[in-house]
């Protein structure tokens, strides 16, 4: 079992400027012009990933595999959303993150990710044989 250089309690930020690529309207995941939450998903995602990637050794990666998030409240174009993950447990390779966002006013989702470590090259070349077994 390797440490993987990580300690519970390292935390990840990303951000984002609510725009008319970032909607719900534009995702498809809804009607109207407000901050869609797979855009929330993604950035919450993208702050586990800043907190831990940065630190692994040269060679690996984390990927997700699990979110659980509520949506609380509606952001409009021009606001800008942070997101914020800390790194709760460590298991061996699976790691389980508390995610939160901001917009300029309220916060607006909060939940639980997981990410699970893996060696670049071995998730590229599985991958590719899935390509050559078609």
């Amino acid at each position: 079992m390797e440490n993987y250089n990580l300690k519970a309690g390292i935390i990840g930020e990303s951000k984002v400027k609510v725009s008319e690529d970032n909607t719900a309207l534009k995702y498809g995941s809804g009607t109207i012009d407000v901050f869609a939450t797979p855009a929330m998903i993604g950035l919450m995602e993208k702050a586990a990933i800043e907190a831990v990637d940065n630190v692994l050794p040269d060679g690996f990666a984390t990927v997700g595999t699990k979110i659980d998030v509520k949506h609380l409240a509606a952001t409009p174009i021009g606001m800008n959303v942070t997101a914020k993950a800390e790194l709760l447990e460590i298991d061996n390779k699976k790691l389980k993150f508390s995610v939160e966002a901001y917009d300029d006013i309220d916060k607006i989702g909060e939940g639980i990710h997981y990410r699970y470590i893996i060696n670049l090259e071995d998730f590229i070349r599985r991958n590719e044989m899935k390509l050559k077994n078609l």
